[in-house]
């Protein structure tokens, strides 16, 4: 399983810095592991480690690894198809990926039918790729507003990006730089009781420094745990 234990505190040790050195208190970023194509032996290993989080892309995953992993958090941080709502509804903690009021209220209908209120980030893509998920930052509070007023069975807790990639990281920082201030703009209003903006998921290992210092509390890191993933998958 590599030097996942290793790699962890490596991580974690580096998050804080970079926290601490932002003028920010160490707790306050919470690291998500990534464990898109990682068996239940190495998400295991990495709870062990002091994992308490983790973010997987596909339902199949989520439901294939569900019974063989420890006690932990399960974030799904990948685009979420309708369809297959009704499979992680009562397994997951936490949805990043709401782009859409028609997967919001598929995610509502489902909460309903289990009696719980589901937690969900609203992606906004900053750059508005084609090739990316998520809700143009001009559109964010449109859909928040619809959300809140037809959705009684979700809270939103934030908000989530995936800017594109970029060779230098600090390139990264304008993206971010958008999404938090669009954060800030309803942390402010905190007026309704299923709108607690608590959490900005932003950041991966390519990036997750230039992320906190533009004030994200969420980094969702894979390969800087478990390495790089096999090719294909």
């Amino acid at each position: 399983m590599g030097n996942i234990k290793e790699n962890v505190k490596k991580v974690m040790r580096l998050k804080d810095e970079v926290t601490i050195k932002a003028g920010r208190n160490k707790d306050e970023v919470l690291l998500c592991a990534v464990t898109k194509t990682r068996s239940a032996e190495e998400i295991n290993e990495a709870i062990r480690s002091g994992i308490t989080d983790i973010g997987e892309n596909r339902v199949q995953e989520i439901i294939e690894k569900y019974e063989f992993v420890g006690d932990v958090k399960w974030h799904m941080i990948g685009h979420l198809q309708t369809n297959k709502v009704k499979y992680i509804i009562d397994k997951v903690d936490l949805i990043h990926s709401v782009d859409s009021m028609k997967l919001a209220e598929e995610i509502d209908k489902r909460a309903g039918q289990h009696g719980k209120i589901m937690d969900v980030l609203i992606q906004v893509s900053p750059a508005m790729e084609e090739s990316k998920f998520g809700v143009a930052a001009h559109e964010a509070k449109s859909l928040i507003d619809s959300i809140l007023e037809n959705c009684r069975n979700i809270r939103i807790k934030g908000l989530m990006c995936m800017p594109p990639f970029e060779e230098d990281p600090k390139d990264t920082a304008v993206y971010f730089s958008k999404v938090k201030n669009l954060y800030d703009e309803y942390l402010a209003e905190k007026q309704h009781e299923r709108l607690d903006f608590s959490i900005l998921s932003m950041g991966m290992s390519h990036d997750f420094e230039v992320a906190i210092n533009e004030g994200s509390n969420l980094i969702r890191i894979g390969t800087a745990i478990f390495g790089e993933r096999n090719v294909g998958n």
